[in-house]
């Protein structure tokens, strides 16, 4: 039995991989181990440590005839369940299927129960993002900008046509009757949508939120009448020509409430002589003006109402601030706003705000994730690709030829010259240097081994870049996990038979473990193999270990490189 890696037969075939190395030291028991496929459910590799299968542990010889210690591959292969916070997140979102219910659909092993529970998590993680973006996108503007709040809820004054407003509600009076005071139609031609609110004859107790309230703007008659002939103000007050403002009286005139509100800019609130606003609210007090000309004294709310109507600013007709410092002209809002309402200022609300600002920032991110790859895309491809494959400049230095390698190189693989594994054994000489015999200077600036650089076939490790030529080194990589012999022949094919020139063209294939697909009788990696033209003069392939990302036993792999020709 060969006791050396060197020793043993390579069995070069077209449809046998090459052999792998294993040393065998004292009574080995293995357990079983073999080269097969995994389940593709359960993947025991998340919480069992995996025995290599390039080169599994050695196992120290006992005298119990092989038995295994707590350290040896039967550890390996005992299950361990980490109890963190994805097993805990899986359990709770799979509580309803309990491990009974999953022995009774053929899911028995305590693996394949957890990898089907993290696969339903997985599941409902992205129906849960889904539903996020589906809110996000359609259901957002409605659960912060509902239809209440939204800008079709006002009409803004001026707008439309054939609308007058009465209470802050916008009338449509396209039918309406003319009266014989009251043109309506005239009225929508001045200004649509303006209100007439004064037309309508009111009195004190059509407003019960002013009840108990002692003064003139609670107090001052709206329309002039048999109850208001006491009013002994210098003043007068104005005619209302139309009955009072109920719904009987607005069918009469034929004028149809729209249930819309009559909405006002802060500019045609200040463009306005006896408007303000209060808490958003457009109040019409020309009543209230007319009838009481000249400051009441000992009277905060009148001065109050002087003070702002007496501020034609843009943004100064705003009595809110002042209106809500005192108790006692804070009791007075609510009736001033019912007597006196004339629309709503025509505002965004915040709601609305965040619905909008949000679907234009989105707007704004995707277009310019978009416009941002566009642009990288043409810059690559006008200015930076061309340079990218551009020929060499300079095909008259030289150059380490490609049969040298550094020394150190391919040194475990039967060559401890550092040459390169086709370089010809029985023609190397060693490479005098006129100036220094020990070293060679090769196209870099860097200076190689005379231990480390060979004659190849009469031929000097250094050459001229000339007989390299200007043509590009291709590297055609291919990815295999579960592929069939069919679909990786097709891939491989399609490379081989393009025009670019064979001996500038490498395939690399990497397999990403010993994976069988389903249906196939070989592993993949023993698939592939199996199309190579093995090249003895590389050697053996030996299994290299690397980290790779992962924790614990995951972190540790090995590798296999063979190499060869593919012929087709």
């Amino acid at each position: 039995m060969p006791t050396k890696f060197e020793d043993i037969p390579l069995p070069y075939s077209s449809s046998k991989p090459l052999p792998t190395r294993q040393h065998t030291r004292g009574p080995t028991n293995t357990g079983g181990a073999s080269l097969r496929r995994g389940k593709t459910l359960t993947k025991p590799e998340r919480h069992v440590a995996p025995v290599p299968l390039i080169a599994p542990p050695q196992l120290p010889p006992h005298g119990n005839g092989g038995n295994l210690g707590n350290d040896g591959p039967a550890s390996l292969l005992s299950p361990r369940f980490d109890l963190n916070w994805w097993v805990v997140w899986s359990y709770a979102t799979t509580f309803w299927a309990p491990p009974q219910v999953l022995k009774l659909f053929g899911i028995k092993e305590k693996a394949s129960r957890q990898a089907w529970r993290e696969k339903i998590t997985l599941c409902w993680i992205a129906v849960l993002l889904g539903a996020i973006v589906g809110f996000a996108t359609m259901g957002l503007q409605r659960a912060l900008c509902p239809a209440g709040e939204s800008d079709s809820a006002f009409r803004r004054l001026g707008n439309d046509p054939l609308t007058l407003s009465i209470s802050g509600k916008v009338f449509n009076i396209s039918t309406s009757l003319t009266q014989e005071d009251v043109d309506f139609y005239a009225l929508s031609k001045q200004m649509p949508g303006q209100d007439i609110t004064n037309l309508f004859t009111r009195s004190i107790t059509d407003y019960p939120s002013c009840s108990g309230h002692t003064l003139r703007y609670a107090t001052t008659p709206l329309c002039k009448s048999a109850a208001s002939s006491s009013f002994n103000e210098t003043g007068t007050l104005q005619s209302c020509p139309l009955p009072a403002p109920t719904e009987t009286t607005f069918d009469s005139l034929q004028i149809q409430n729209t249930g819309l509100e009559e909405g006002y800019s802060w500019a045609q609130v200040a463009a306005l002589q006896s408007y303000l606003v209060i808490d958003g609210f457009v109040l019409n007090l020309e009543p209230y003006i007319v009838a009481n000309p000249k400051p009441i004294v000992n009277d905060p709310v009148d001065s109050l109402i002087r003070q702002v109507l007496s501020n034609q600013t843009t943004s100064g007709k705003d009595a809110t601030m002042l209106f809500y410092n005192r108790a006692e002209t804070r009791d007075a809002v609510k009736c001033i706003q019912d007597r006196y309402l004339a629309g709503r200022i025509d505002k965004i609300t915040p709601g609305c705000f965040v619905a909008s600002l949000f679907l234009y920032t989105s707007l704004t991110v995707i277009l310019g994730v978009v416009f941002v790859r566009f642009a990288m895309a043409c810059i690559f491809n006008w200015f930076i690709s061309s340079r990218l494959v551009l020929p060499p400049k300079d095909l008259g230095r030289t150059v380490v030829s490609p049969a040298v390698l550094p020394e150190g190189a391919n040194i475990s693989i039967h060559n401890k010259t550092g040459t390169a594994p086709w370089a010809s054994d029985n023609t190397s000489k060693k490479l005098k240097n006129s100036r220094n015999p020990n070293i060679v200077q090769n196209g870099y600036g860097k200076g190689l081994s005379s231990s480390s650089t060979t004659l190849v076939n009469g031929a000097e490790p250094v050459i001229n870049m000339a007989r390299i030529g200007s043509e590009l080194f291709v590297v055609a990589l291919v990815t295999c996990y579960s592929e069939g012999e069919a679909s990786v022949r097709g891939t491989v094919e399609s490379i081989a038979a393009t025009n670019y020139s064979d001996t500038r063209k490498i395939l690399w294939i990497v397999c990403d473990g010993m994976i069988t697909g389903a249906g196939e009788k070989m592993s993949t990696p023993d698939i592939c193999v199996s199309m190579l033209d093995a090249d003895p003069r590389f050697g053996n392939p030996m299994p290299m270990g690397y980290i790779a990302v992962g924790t614990g036993a995951k972190r540790e792999n090995r590798a296999m490189v063979y190499a060869g020709h593919y012929g087709g």
